[in-house]
């Protein structure tokens, strides 16, 4: 397991020291819901855990690092199971590889029936049973109330952690249930450190930085894409451009973001604000704030059909053609 991230390994120790059967992590994206949540079961399973946390050596770590504990049972949509890594149940496994469904954007009632039948059993290690639920807004009304009463008497030696990136989509009866702790916010030489030490050049740190509004965890997963940071960097003024090949091999839902984002900027210093996602100097020249209202009221349009376009490839070009006129409006 690679080293945390100094700001989840402060979070990790704070947590580790107080008391409680379940935490809820929240806050925006890329802030490390999910690495915070997974050092607290490490910890919380091992077999010498310290107040740093889990020891990282013994065997229950080992089995947490490929994916294979008997203590931990992980709730995830299955996309992002399969993101991660994390082996999904046979039956699941079965279905997506016959072609039966395509994985699932949420948590499954079965998953979470498998997941209380598993908080009833007598732990295999000992050290008592963890359940990971990540993002935790994915749970959708029936799979979140099967889970509440669990949550609110779990049965023997379990312990939960939820991790959202959208709190306020969690039913209020779950959230009450859960110790809550808002993530804390990296400061950018300490997130820029960071970066540079996952092996990000220094010149480019910066740029994904502000591509990811300061998130840091979100700046690397940019990173790990097959884009390169300069064109994060180019986008405004080829967009101006009416250049769809920017966007070569991004998601509607990845277009929409960057261009709500650009369209961010653009209000940003109309009103005399400093931008949050690029530099001044890659932004185009002013257009008019009435055009770049529209705009971002066809964005957020848009956005409500991003995960399932009728066409993918006109509603790219749409979106490009919309964007322009918008940069190169006076009126």
């Amino acid at each position: 397991m690679s080293a945390l991230a100094p700001w989840i390994a402060e979070q990790s120790r704070q947590l580790l020291a107080q008391r409680g059967h379940a935490w809820l992590l929240q806050g925006p994206s890329g802030l490390g819901q999910y690495s915070l949540a997974l050092a607290l079961v490490r910890a919380w399973l091992c077999e010498n855990p310290g107040e740093e946390g889990a020891c990282g050596q013994c065997p229950s770590c080992h089995a947490i690092d490929v994916h294979t504990h008997a203590d931990l049972c992980v709730l995830m949509p299955e996309v992002a199971m399969l993101e991660l890594g994390w082996p999904l149940d046979e039956k699941a496994q079965a279905e997506l590889d016959e072609k039966k469904r395509k994985p699932s954007k949420e948590i499954r009632i079965e998953a979470m029936r498998d997941a209380i039948e598993f908080a009833q059993r007598t732990s295999a290690r000992g050290r008592g049973k963890a359940v990971l639920v990540f993002p935790a807004e994915r749970m959708n009304n029936v799979t979140a109330n099967a889970l509440l009463k669990t949550l609110e008497e779990p049965p023997g030696d379990v312990r939960f952690v939820l991790a959202s990136e959208a709190a306020h989509l969690l039913l209020p009866t779950i959230r009450s249930r859960c110790l809550g702790h808002t993530m804390h916010w990296p400061d950018e030489p300490a997130s820029l450190a960071w970066l540079r030490a996952q092996g990000i050049a220094d010149l480019d740190a910066p740029i994904l930085l502000r591509a990811a509004g300061g998130r840091p965890e979100d700046a690397l997963r940019f990173a790990d894409s097959t884009r390169h940071p300069k064109s994060w960097s180019n986008l405004p003024r080829a967009v101006a451009r009416g250049e769809v090949g920017v966007f070569k091999d991004w998601t509607p839902a990845q277009v929409i973001d960057a261009l709500h984002k650009l369209c961010h900027d653009l209000l940003a210093r109309q009103v005399g604000a400093v931008p949050r996602f690029f530099d001044a100097s890659e932004l185009p020249a002013a257009s008019s704030l009435a055009a770049l209202n529209a705009w971002a009221r066809e964005l957020a349009r848009a956005s409500r059909t991003a995960e399932h376009p009728f066409n993918s490839g006109l509603m790219l070009e749409d979106l490009v053609s919309r964007a322009q006129s918008a940069l190169n409006s006076k009126l």
